[in-house]
């Protein structure tokens, strides 16, 4: 499995492996809404090769909400978006990205994985197809689920303008 991703046309396809002209499925996404970047603390998405280095999330409801990586019991819905209006919700799975470029995405001030980049689930009120995260990459519930359960852990991915 392979997986591509483009920030010009937010999309994410899954290919059978890399190289293969035609991919077995294609998600709309959303990634950072301060634009491509590695640096700490600058809210952008990451460009280069990265790996799926976890997948966390297996056997929890869909709308299951997360919180440093772990379920808080709680399941998003109408009444806690109202009680908690600033969250940035993380919802129903993650996949956890580690950068494979030294200087680009690894180690030092741009490590992809110290900086908790994800794919993950977010609210069906949330916007796709358009530049909207904190630097993650946003998808519906029922993309992240039916993904998470196609790929295994160890999923190279790489991430474009």
């Amino acid at each position: 499995m392979f997986l591509h991703l483009s920030i010009s046309k937010q999309q994410l396809a899954l290919y059978s492996e890399e190289g293969d002209s035609k991919p077995m499925k294609t998600y709309s996404i959303s990634t950072a809404l301060n634009g491509i970047g590695a640096d700490k603390g600058s809210g952008k998405t990451p460009l280069g090769r990265h790996i799926i280095r976890a997948k966390i999330g297996e056997g929890q409801p869909i709308n299951t909400v997360f919180v440093g990586r772990r379920p808080t019991g709680e399941v998003y819905d109408a009444a806690l978006a109202e009680a908690h209006p600033q969250r940035d919700w993380i919802l129903t799975r993650i996949l956890w990205l580690s950068g494979l470029e030294k200087g680009v995405n690894r180690l030092g001030q741009v490590d992809t994985m110290q900086r908790y980049i994800y794919l993950h689930g977010t609210p069906d009120s949330e916007p796709m197809g358009q530049p909207f995260s904190h630097g993650c990459v946003r998808m519906r519930n029922t993309d992240i689920l039916d993904l998470f359960d196609r790929i295994p852990a160890g999923t190279e991915m790489v991430i474009e303008a």
